[in-house]
C-alpha cells in the first residue's frame, strides 16, 4: 500500500470540501483532498446557485451569510473558472396574510441589525417584477441577494487549490481510518494511505458514515430537493426568487404543514428556468418524483403564470445535508484530536462555501477563527 502525508486531509469534494482545500492551499498548507467519486457529484452538482441572504435567520446564521457574500465578488477574479456569480437582488415572494405577517416580523428583526431588505406591497413588487402573479401580497426585496453556478464554484476552488500545490483525488472512497492514542493517524483507501495531523470531514450527506468508522455519531440527515429545468425563453424576471412558505413556518407554528411546498424561481444566463425545490426526508433516495414536479409546477406557475406555458425538459433531485437545528457542524471534535468537522449547510452550502472555506483554513493555519464556531460545534447535540 503506498504511503502519502501531507498537512491537512479533506474527506469530501462538494463545494465545501474544495474551498477549504483553496483557502489552505494558498496558505502554503500542504493538502490532500479525497473525493469518492467525481467532483461536485452529490449536492453541490444537483441544486440551484441561489445566495440569499434575507432568508436567513438574524443571528450567527445571518452574521456568516453576510461575511460569505463579501467574498464572491473576489472569487470571480480569483478563481480560474467562470463562477457566473450576479448580484442580481433577490426577491420573497408572498401569498397570504399569514406569510405577510410572518416576513413583517421577518424583515424588522433584519433591518434592525443592518441588513438591505425592504417589505413591499403588491404593486411595488409587480413593478420591479411585472410577471409576478396579481394576487399575490407582497414581497420582501434586498438588493444584496445573488446568484452563482454551483458546479462552476466547486471546480473552480479545485483548481485553485491545484494551482496552489493542493492534491485533489477523485474516486478515492475511504475504506476506514486508524486512530492511535486518541488521535487519526491514517485514512485509508483501497490503494492507499494517507498520514497527516489533521482531518477535515467534509463528505456532506456521508459525513455520518466516515464518523461511523472511528465511533462519532453525527447527526446529519439526507434531504432531497427536487428541480426542475424549463426550456429557454425570453427574460421573464430579472431577480432570483424564493416563496415565503418555508421562512413563514420559522415564526408561525400554523405553517409547519407547508415544510417542503416553498419554491424558487431562477433564469438563468441562457434563459432557462430552474425552479426548486421540495424539502423531503426520504433516506438516500435520489430520484424525481411525479408528486414533487408537479407541486413545483403548480406552485411556481402560480407566482409566474407565463411559467405554465414553458416545457420542463428536465428534472433532476439532489440530497442535502441537513442538521437537527438548521445550522452546520463545524470545527474540531471533542475527544478526538486532529478531526475538524465541515458539514450539514443543508441548503446553504453554496452561499455559505466562501466563509466556511476560510474559517476552517483559519482554524488550522492560526489556531482560531475570527468568527468564533463555538456556536457551530458537533458538542452541541451532546448536552
Amino acid at each position: 500500500m503506498i504511503n502519502s502525508k501531507a498537512d491537512v486531509v479533506i474527506i469530501g469534494g462538494g463545494v465545501i470540501g474544495t474551498s477549504i482545500a483553496y483557502h489552505l492551499a494558498r496558505r502554503k498548507i500542504k493538502v490532500t483532498l479525497l473525493e469518492k467519486d467525481d467532483l461536485a457529484s452529490a449536492s453541490s452538482g444537483s441544486c440551484d446557485g441561489l445566495i440569499f441572504l434575507q432568508t436567513k435567520k438574524p443571528g450567527i446564521h445571518l452574521q456568516m451569510a453576510i461575511k460569505s457574500r463579501g467574498y464572491f465578488e473576489q472569487l470571480q477574479q480569483d478563481l480560474p473558472v467562470d463562477i457566473e456569480y450576479e448580484a442580481c437582488g433577490g426577491m420573497v415572494v408572498i401569498e397570504t396574510e399569514g406569510e405577510l405577517d410572518s416576513m413583517r416580523t421577518f424583515v424588522e428583526e433584519q433591518q434592525r441589525i443592518g441588513l438591505d431588505v425592504s417589505l413591499l406591497d403588491i404593486k411595488e413588487a409587480r413593478y420591479i417584477e411585472p410577471h409576478l402573479c396579481e394576487d399575490i401580497m407582497g414581497a420582501t426585496y434586498s438588493a444584496l441577494d445573488g446568484k452563482v453556478n454551483p458546479i462552476a464554484l466547486t471546480y473552480g476552488f479545485a483548481l485553485g487549490a491545484r494551482q496552489h500545490k493542493a492534491n485533489i483525488i477523485t474516486g478515492a472512497t475511504v475504506k476506514g481510518l486508524t486512530v492511535v492514542n486518541n488521535r487519526i493517524k491514517y485514512v485509508e483507501t483501497e490503494n492507499e494511505r494517507f498520514e497527516a495531523p489533521i482531518f477535515v470531514n467534509a463528505a456532506g450527506i456521508y459525513a455520518p458514515k466516515i464518523g461511523k468508522q472511528i465511533g462519532v455519531i453525527i447527526p446529519i440527515t439526507p434531504r432531497r430537493g427536487q428541480i426542475l429545468v424549463t426550456e429557454f425563453t425570453r427574460p421573464l424576471v430579472r431577480l432570483a426568487m424564493v416563496s415565503a412558505k418555508y421562512i413563514a413556518t420559522k415564526f408561525n407554528s400554523d405553517f409547519s404543514s407547508a415544510e417542503g411546498e416553498g419554491v424558487s424561481i431562477d433564469q438563468t444566463v441562457g434563459g432557462n428556468f430552474l425552479l426548486g425545490s421540495t424539502r423531503e426526508f426520504v433516506g438516500f433516495n435520489n430520484r424525481t418524483s411525479l408528486q414533487g414536479i408537479r407541486r413545483i409546477a403548480d406552485q411556481s406557475g402560480r407566482i409566474i403564470p407565463d411559467l405554465r406555458r414553458l416545457h420542463v425538459i428536465r428534472s433532476f433531485a439532489g440530497l442535502r445535508p441537513y442538521a437537527p437545528d438548521g445550522l452546520p457542524i463545524l470545527g474540531p471534535v471533542e475527544g478526538l484530536d486532529g478531526l475538524i468537522m465541515a458539514a450539514g449547510h443543508e441548503g446553504d452550502g453554496i452561499a455559505l462555501s466562501p466563509i466556511t472555506g476560510d474559517l476552517i483554513a483559519q482554524l488550522i493555519a492560526e489556531g482560531s477563527a475570527s468568527i468564533p464556531l463555538s456556536e457551530f460545534g458537533l458538542e452541541r447535540f451532546m448536552k
